[in-house]
């Protein structure tokens, strides 16, 4: 639950008003494929499950425990019942002189028994600790948690939030400048639901990723959605990093080149998922009705044209050819994004993440492509192996 100190973006984007999505990202001059777009330290970051005595990972920077080179002196909250873990005497340290204060220490171990016989989501608990947290820590952090987009809130009379807001006001959080209310309280579960990236656990190829923690990112927050996205999202938590606190740090690069003037847009989810779990979502959880370029084609299509054999049917389709340049036009105008999927998403068994090319090293650009999900460097040719093999960018 520790609250970053840095945030900070390069010059090659900017937000701006954009009509009909609010604030987004615009690039300020040609965009080459892999160039960092972006750099953003969480201010607020909360663990997404019940804490326990087997947790696995760092109560303060979230690393894998399991993984990290201090695993054999993992340290330990000396307060907490259910055993807070810490990989470093820095993040203990850091973590009990401000994001697991006593105050907090004490509330999670009371979430940790009342959700057990409670209808809440744990994860919003430790969110509103979280935040209630840091605007004693913290006011500037809170004032721009606050400051983000939350859309309309539904009302306050939800049984939800009124059951949040009766188990935050039981824990008698610390006074702050803010106060503590009931329309606080659903302010903020509107910002948290609007703004959270999910920090996951290690891919597995055999199992569903769970997640691990949540972070509110300030500036990457701005990123709005395409379902087929421009740019991807690369966390790097557990790596070996003692001290620093980096590891939880967001790097946003560009998926392909791009000129001036583009907005910058990421996928709020998988981009294998299907047109209707995509709107699904997006109307949920964000409000809106997505209508880009993708799912315009998509709408059109039945309910068995948007499961994943189909669309595999299609890439195949598209890998193999036709002799005939009519039969080609068409598959074209049935799937016309085929190639995003050849070339920009990963083929490794049940990952289905995104690819980009690493960074540009001393001005030259990388063909190494790395997936944000699974980890997995490829190189352009062994993409151009299993696709067309002409190296082309897209959404030129």
């Amino acid at each position: 639950m520790a609250a970053a100190d840095t945030t900070s973006s390069n010059s090659n984007i900017q937000t701006r008003e954009i009509q009909g999505r609010g604030r987004g990202f615009i690039s300020t001059h040609s965009i080459k494929a892999g160039e960092i777009l972006l750099t953003d330290s969480p201010i607020l970051l909360y663990p997404a499950k019940p804490l326990k005595n087997n947790n696995n990972f760092c109560s303060n920077c979230f690393k894998n425990l399991n993984s990290s080179s201090s695993s054999s002196s993992v340290l330990t909250c000396p307060s907490c019942s259910y055993h807070a873990l810490f990989c470093s005497h820095i993040c203990q340290s850091k973590a009990l002189s401000s994001s697991h204060s006593p105050w907090v220490c004490q509330a999670l171990n009371s979430i940790r028994y009342t959700s057990v016989e409670s209808s809440f989501d744990v994860s919003d608990a430790h969110f509103l600790v979280s935040a209630y947290n840091l605007a004693v820590i913290s006011p500037p952090h809170f004032r721009i948690l606050f400051s983000l987009d939350g859309g309309c809130i539904s009302t306050i009379n939800d049984s939800r939030i009124l059951g949040l807001h009766s188990l935050i006001s039981s824990l008698s959080p610390p006074q702050s400048v803010f106060g503590v209310s009931l329309e606080l309280t659903a302010a903020l579960l509107a910002k948290d639901k609007r703004n959270a990236f999910a920090i996951m656990e290690p891919f597995q190829e055999n199992g569903e990723r769970d997640v691990r923690a949540y972070g509110i990112y300030p500036k990457a927050s701005f990123f709005n959605h395409d379902c087929l996205p421009n740019a991807a999202r690369f966390d790097y938590v557990d790596a070996c990093v003692a001290g620093d606190g980096r590891n939880t740090d967001m790097i946003v690069r560009a998926i392909h080149d791009f000129p001036e003037g583009r907005e910058v847009c990421l996928s709020y989810f998988p981009v294998n998922w299907s047109y209707k779990d995509r709107q699904k979502r997006l109307l949920e959880d964000y409000g809106f009705v997505c209508d880009c370029d993708r799912c315009k084609v998509e709408v059109n299509w039945n309910d068995d044209d948007n499961n994943d054999d189909s669309m595999e049917q299609n890439e195949d389709e598209q890998m193999v050819g036709s002799s005939e340049d009519e039969d080609v036009e068409q598959e074209e105008a049935d799937f016309p994004h085929a190639y995003f999927f050849l070339k920009y998403v990963c083929s490794g068994d049940n990952c289905g993440g995104t690819l980009a090319p690493l960074p540009p090293s001393e001005g030259q650009l990388s063909d190494v492509m790395e997936c944000n999900v699974c980890g997995k460097l490829s190189t352009g040719e062994e993409i151009d192996e299993n696709g067309d093999g002409d190296g082309a960018m897209v959404d030129e």
